[in-house]
């Protein structure tokens, strides 16, 4: 569905993905087998030579061979033969060598690790600008006051720098796990029939030594064709970012309903209209990541349930993976550089956020007066006056301090002057203008201890 590309996905990351880049990953298996094993000195050099000259996926019929993927059950199986029938026209004895001592499986799982390795790179990339982003989104209204909301109502002050710095700590941690999962994952396939590599003698781990060399991938300790940890902590890991930026897009467009209009999706032309509603400005950023959030969870249990696979190759399990993990990539990648090029530029209004917190007349500060007349008579006792005066003063549509200046019970415990102390919010944020200090600078310092 190209029509919806730009809309839900990245188009560096597309790229990786596509069938052409699919079978260019495959053949650098291939060409890099064929080099480690002449440089081992199982197949003659000049074999090698000849066929890394053919790995080229730009020269095979990508409709022959998915045609043909169809009979063989995999794409590695066509794919060979045909790379055995490019390198036979020009040295028939070097095509004897194609594929030596490997499985489809190991063409299949390490063309795959090389596309996860690019792919990541990029999502790595694309976290890092929308972690900076929210680091001086945050920065900046570290004391921008906003109403705080829990089960969807009004609750406490707090600022705006809080809220981003709730997203930036979580994109930390996020960070934090892809550097751990490339780790994990950026490793070597290569064990042949039943992952004993037997048909190589006792030249099996030369060959997978010096093949993890060539391809700079890290070498495991066994083959792991049935054991598909790796893979599917790419897609939790992913999973749980997708998460996150989908916690990003709710809160974005919850505070850009009509009826709160504190942030904005950033604007320009044809950005957000509607087809019938001129007026209308729609946080579209939040809907394509939205629907990622919607989609991958169900992408991931796929991953998940397919783990437990057979003996030593799976049936059914491990072709699950194919397309499931791609997508997984994709929408994670497609989502998070829509937040990444908006959540930095979005529009915040202070002056609506001001305006908000007067919303309830007062009762945004009901903790607050409570607090203070506990100190006096306790706190059940306090609750149970200052819940009264809240019921008051929605009843008699008063603002809250009012109703508190008529209250003799509370008046003589609490004076005016200290009451009109405890309805300014800025005395009531707790440590929300610190947890943004901490939260960017512990941004900052993973940032720097990647390099």
């Amino acid at each position: 569905m190209e029509l919806f590309d730009h809309l839900f996905r990245s188009e560096e990351v597309e790229k990786i993905f596509s069938s052409r880049a699919c079978l260019q990953a495959m053949l650098e298996f291939e060409a890099a087998l064929a080099r480690a094993e002449a440089r081992a000195g199982v197949i003659p050099s000049s074999a090698a030579t000849a066929i890394a000259a053919k790995c080229k996926a730009e020269s095979f019929d990508i409709a022959a061979l998915a045609k043909a993927a169809k009979l063989a059950g995999n794409l590695a199986l066509p794919l060979v033969k045909a790379l055995t029938t490019a390198v036979a026209q020009s040295d028939k004895d070097a095509a004897r060598y194609i594929h030596w001592g490997a499985t489809s499986q190991d063409a299949i799982d390490t063309g795959t690790v090389l596309q996860l390795r690019e792919a990541l790179k990029l999502i790595a990339n694309d976290l890092d600008g929308l972690a900076t982003g929210l680091s001086k989104l945050a920065t900046k209204h570290r004391s921008t006051i906003v109403v705080g909301r829990t089960w969807m109502q009004q609750a406490l002050p707090t600022t705006f720098g809080a809220k981003v710095a709730g997203w930036l700590d979580a994109l930390t941690r996020h960070r934090q796990r892809l550097q751990e999962t490339q780790r994990r994952v950026l490793v070597l396939q290569f064990g042949g029939a039943v992952g004993t590599r037997a048909a190589l003698g006792n030249q099996g781990a030369e060959v997978a030594k010096i093949l993890a060399d060539e391809l700079r991938l890290e070498l495991p300790a066994l083959p792991w064709h049935s054991h598909r940890d790796r893979f599917v902590e790419v897609a939790t890991t992913l999973g749980l970012c997708v998460g996150t930026l989908g916690k990003i897009a709710r809160d974005i467009a919850l505070h850009s309903q009509t009826e709160i209009a504190e942030i904005s999706e950033p604007s320009a032309e044809g950005r957000g209209g509607s087809s019938t509603m001129p007026h209308k400005r729609n946080p579209v950023t939040s809907a394509a990541v939205l629907s990622a959030a919607a989609r991958v969870p169900g992408l991931v249990s796929t991953m998940l349930s397919a783990m437990p696979q057979e003996h030593e190759r799976g049936l059914g399990g491990w072709h699950a993976e194919w397309e499931t993990l791609p997508d997984i990539v994709r929408l994670t990648a497609g989502a998070l550089h829509q937040m990444a090029e908006t959540a930095p530029r979005l529009e915040i209004d202070a002056e609506r956020m001001k305006q908000n917190l007067e919303m309830t007349r007062g009762l945004i500060y009901a903790e607050a007066v409570t607090m203070a007349l506990a100190k006096e008579i306790g706190k059940a006792d306090a609750h149970k006056l200052v819940e009264a005066a809240c019921g008051r003063t929605m009843k008699q549509r008063r603002h809250f301090r009012e109703v508190l200046a008529d209250d003799a019970q509370i008046s003589k415990h609490i004076t005016q002057g200290a009451l009109a102390e405890l309805f300014d919010a800025h005395n009531y944020l707790g440590e929300a203008e610190s947890f943004v200090d901490q939260v960017v600078a512990h941004a900052a310092k993973s940032s720097g201890s990647k390099h």
